[in-house]
Formats: C-alpha cells, structure tokens, sequence
C-alpha cells in the first residue's frame, strides 16, 4: 500500500487520503439476539436500520425496523424467540478502510444511501463514513488546496 506524504499544513490529498481518517464510531447489533431485543435496542436509539455483527465482529448486513415487524409480526412468529439472522440484508454497500475517501465518496453516491460501514480486509467492522464527513473533507480540500500550490 502507498504512503500517503502529508503537505505542509499536515493534511493529505484528498484523492490519497483513505477512509480510516474520517471514519466515526459504528453501533451495531449481534447476530445470535432475538427480534424482539434487537428492535428495543434500535428502538432506545432512536433508529430504524442498523449494522449487524457476528462474535469476531465481522458485517453480516443490517437489519430493518420495518421488515422485522412485518416478517416476524406478519408471519405470527414470536419476536421474544425468533433470532435476527433470518432478517439480515446481506446486500449492503460497504468501504474498506485503507480505501481512499474519493473511493468511498463513489461508493456512498452508487449506493445512494447518506452512509455506509467502513470494514477491514477482513471484513471486521470498524466505523462508518457519510456524505458529510466526506464533504467536510472536500471543503477543507477546496480551501487549503490553493495554499499547498504556492508552496
């Protein structure tokens, strides 16, 4: 993997720096829960979809409010005892971290979604990255861009 070289101001080109440098905190959900726990917990925060996780802590997908409520509730299925597993959307868009921010800026507008989760090689989940930290960057970029050329 290529070093990124920081300019003088002590940031990087935008095209060279990689996604683990705006990555935020990422809140998930295990796999082996019940409906009913997972949808309480989405519930306490106040959120309709999250990230699911194994025990090493590898993505598996998300999870959907929405869905969940109208498989298990539709289907008569009892949420208390009806494992999350089988609700997973294993189709999510997904960045790696040593990726660079313009791969994942691609990334998040093909996807049309505002965020997605930043993995591993190996797929362990490690944060996430959206459309605002993405243009925060570009911001700072366009600003101190004209400053690094006159160096």
């Amino acid at each position: 993997m290529e070093q990124i070289k920081p300019n003088h101001l002590g940031g990087a080109n935008f095209e060279a720096r990689t996604v683990k440098n705006i990555i935020e905190p990422a809140k998930s959900i295990p796999n082996k829960v019940s409906v009913k726990a997972a949808l309480d917990e989405m519930q306490a925060r106040a959120i309709h979809s999250s990230l699911v996780i194994d025990q090493r802590g590898e993505l598996l997908g998300t999870l959907s409010t929405i869905k969940m409520n109208r498989n298990v509730g539709g289907w008569g299925h009892d949420p208390k005892t009806e494992s999350v597993e089988a609700h997973i959307e294993k189709t999510s868009a997904y960045c790696f971290e040593d990726e660079t921010i313009a791969e994942a800026e691609q990334m998040v507008l093909n996807a049309e979604v505002g965020e997605v989760p930043v993995v591993t090689r190996e797929k362990l989940l490690v944060g996430t990255i959206n459309i605002e930290a993405i243009a925060r960057e570009k911001r700072w970029r366009k600003r101190f861009e004209p400053l690094r050329s006159r160096a």
